[in-house]
């Protein structure tokens, strides 16, 4: 009983979070295109993952994909609750046949997807701090409802990834092909629809 009161009070409050998403100042390449608005900010933890692989100069590590859970923080009862909303991996995009992965976000309320692309990057340290890995503006590349028709995530055009900390290339020895390190990482997720969209 009270999970399905909370999932209920989550969906209903889940619009009035969307709508107070704060604006971050973010360096000039990673602004999103007039046109489009902020719907969701969300933190996120988990890794990036790297491998080590054959090289020209020998073995190296050679990123993998990310590895993430992203959260809502909000009032529920008088009490602060940190609630999952979204994962983020890297996968095919069913409608881009035959290219590489793309960074994926699932809901984790109605498992809508989005697919993105990296259009631009930054590690201007007036922004970024010190080994992290740079901020992101990402451009959707495709999307799919969950399995009942929701379309959580299904109206996001821009993805921006700020405030970062962690993630960066492993500094240990790359001596062991096939070996995989999980470097942790945080970072905030930004989700942009055009304009007008609900």
């Amino acid at each position: 009983m009270f999970r399905t009161l909370f999932a209920f009070t989550l969906a209903l409050a889940l619009p009035a979070l969307s709508q107070s998403t704060q604006p971050i100042a973010v360096p000039a390449n990673l602004h999103v295109p007039s046109g489009h608005v902020a719907f969701l900010q969300a933190s996120a933890t988990g890794s990036q993952n790297y491998v080590c692989l054959p090289s020209a100069s020998g073995l190296a590590w050679k990123f993998q994909g990310p590895q993430a859970t992203l959260f809502l923080k909000f009032r529920f009862l008088g009490t602060e609750v940190q609630q999952q909303v979204t994962t983020h991996y890297l996968s095919a995009n069913p409608t881009e046949p035959g290219m590489p992965a793309r960074a994926t976000w699932q809901s984790s309320l109605d498992t809508s997807t989005v697919w993105a692309k990296k259009i631009q990057e930054s590690s201007d340290p007036a922004y970024v701090a010190p080994n992290a890995i740079p901020w992101l503006l990402l451009e959707v590349t495709g999307s799919r409802p969950g399995p009942m028709g929701g379309s959580a995530l299904g109206m996001t055009s821009y993805i921006q990834r700020v405030r970062t900390t962690g993630g960066i290339t492993p500094t240990t020895p790359c001596t062991d092909a096939g070996a995989i390190e999980f470097v942790p990482y945080t970072t905030d997720y930004i989700f942009y629809r055009p304009t007008g969209r609900p």
